[in-house]
Parts: C-alpha cells; structure tokens; sequence
C-alpha cells in the first residue's frame, strides 16, 4: 500500500503530523499504518547529521525498513527530514518498484519558528545550533512539478492535515507502472555487471572530459543516452564516483533486460542526483 514521505526543516512538525495522519486512517479507512523515523532507529542527530557517511548510511537504513514493510495491504509513513530531493526520487522509485502509490506531505515553516520550537525541546532532543544551521541550508524544498514530489501537500502550522485528501491521492489514484529502471527483474546475460561497470564508467569519462569545455547550464550528449546530462556545476571526480556506486548498488537489484538503456538511466539519475 502506499508511501507516504514527510518532508520538512528541522522542528517543523513532521512527527505530530504523521501521528495524526495514522490516527485518521487507522480509524476512517481501518488500515494498518507503520510509521518509519530516524526515532524509530535510535538516530542520534547531532551525531549522524554531522557527518556526511553517517548521514547516507542512516539514509540507507531507513530506505531498508521502508522496503521491508510496504506491502500490498498496509500504509507506510517516513517521518525523516527527506530533505534532499535525490533521496526524495530513491523514495519514489521504491513506491514504483512496489506498484504502489505514494505523496509528500511538506510541513512548512519559518526557519526562526523552527530554531525556536528547537530550543524549546528537551536538552536529548534537540539539534545542536550549529548542525540545525547546516540542514537549513542544505534543504530543498518539494516541488509539485517533479513526479516524485507529487501529489504534494504543504501544511502551515496553523492548518489541519488535509488527510481526507490525502487519503484520496494514495487510496483512490491508480499506482503508476513500473518501469525498466524501478522494476525488480532477473538478471538478463552473464555479462550484465560487466556491461553495467562498463556502461557507467563510459559516462562519466565522457562526462568529465566535456565539462573542460562546457559552462554550468549547458547539456552534454552521451552516446547511446536519449537525455542529456544537465551542467549544473563542474562535477569532481569523487562526486561523480560515489553517484555511480550508488547507481551500480540499486541496478544490480533491479537489473534490465536490455542493457542499451544502462546509459540513459544513468543520466536520468545524475541528473536527478547531483547537486
């Protein structure tokens, strides 16, 4: 059943909504709700999100959980910051794979309210001034206009959940079908991995020798990719490494049968992914 991810600043409240989104469906569409949160896992914050390998590994342990408990029956909500919009896009190629529907419920909020409902927490719970800061920063805000920030719903803090809406868009809209790169399939040659490390390194050779010529807003082709890599900034090579393992980790497990279309998926996660 569906995915919903809460989205939102530091202190904005994720959690409260989330708790009254499961108290309405639970008893106006009598359907089982588990909600997934960095509490639930026993993050420290100040810990983890000082530290960017700590921060992708709770990332990961959260996608894990997430994967293990959306079924064909049950609501699913992720009350974690969801921050990034690449993070945001692994979400919603999850609820793809699970031919399942999902939204984002984006809880906005003034950053001084935040900081200030920050301070007001107990001294264990709240984010260090200085790591708060840092994820303010850091956060994109949802946009309707991406597919994997819709339906998109933006609660003020004066506002009620909308869950009744909410519940239309995940309960009554049919799920979108998965497609080559969410859908779970069986490996389709003995050659795949060699095609896929292969196919992916080619792009980012590709990538960083054009980009000595290029300027931020320009679009570089890439042989055998239908869409081009959007230029936003000069991308390093640590960058572009750890995108690719990333790349490579999820595609093993969800491998395609036609590896002609290794390279353009790749660009479409780049594109989706870099920042």
């Amino acid at each position: 059943m569906p995915l919903v991810l809460m989205c939102g600043l530091p202190c904005s409240g994720k959690t409260k909504r989330a708790e009254e989104l499961k108290k309405y469906i639970e008893v106006n569409k009598a359907k089982d709700v588990h909600i997934v949160s960095d509490h639930s896992i026993g993050v420290d914050r100040n810990y983890v999100y000082a530290d960017s390998r700590r921060e992708k590994d709770i990332r990961g342990t959260l996608k894990a959980n997430v994967e293990r408990k959306i079924n064909k029956d049950d609501v699913v909500i992720l009350d974690s910051l969801n921050y990034i919009k690449g993070c945001r896009y692994e979400f919603y190629c999850v609820s793809k794979s699970a031919k399942t529907t999902h939204c984002v419920i984006h809880c906005e909020l003034a950053v001084d309210t935040a900081s200030a409902w920050n301070k007001e927490r107990e001294k264990t719970e709240q984010y260090s001034q200085e790591i708060f800061d840092a994820l303010v920063m850091r956060f994109e805000a949802p946009d309707s206009r991406n597919r994997w920030d819709s339906p998109l719903f933006t609660i003020l803090p004066d506002s009620d959940v909308p869950c009744e809406a909410i519940c239309d868009a995940i309960f009554d809209r049919k799920a979108p079908p998965p497609n080559f790169s969410t859908q779970s399939q069986p490996l389709s040659s003995t050659n795949f991995l060699y095609e896929l490390d292969k196919i992916t390194q080619d792009v980012i050779t590709v990538l960083l020798e054009a980009q000595k010529t290029s300027v931020p807003g320009d679009q570089i082709s890439i042989p055998d990719a239908k869409d081009k890599i959007n230029l936003i900034h000069n991308y390093n090579v640590s960058e572009l490494r750890r995108h690719r393992r990333q790349f490579i980790s999820y595609t093993k497990t969800h491998p395609v049968n036609n590896t002609r279309l290794i390279a353009n998926m790749f660009v479409q996660y780049l594109n989706n992914s870099v920042q």
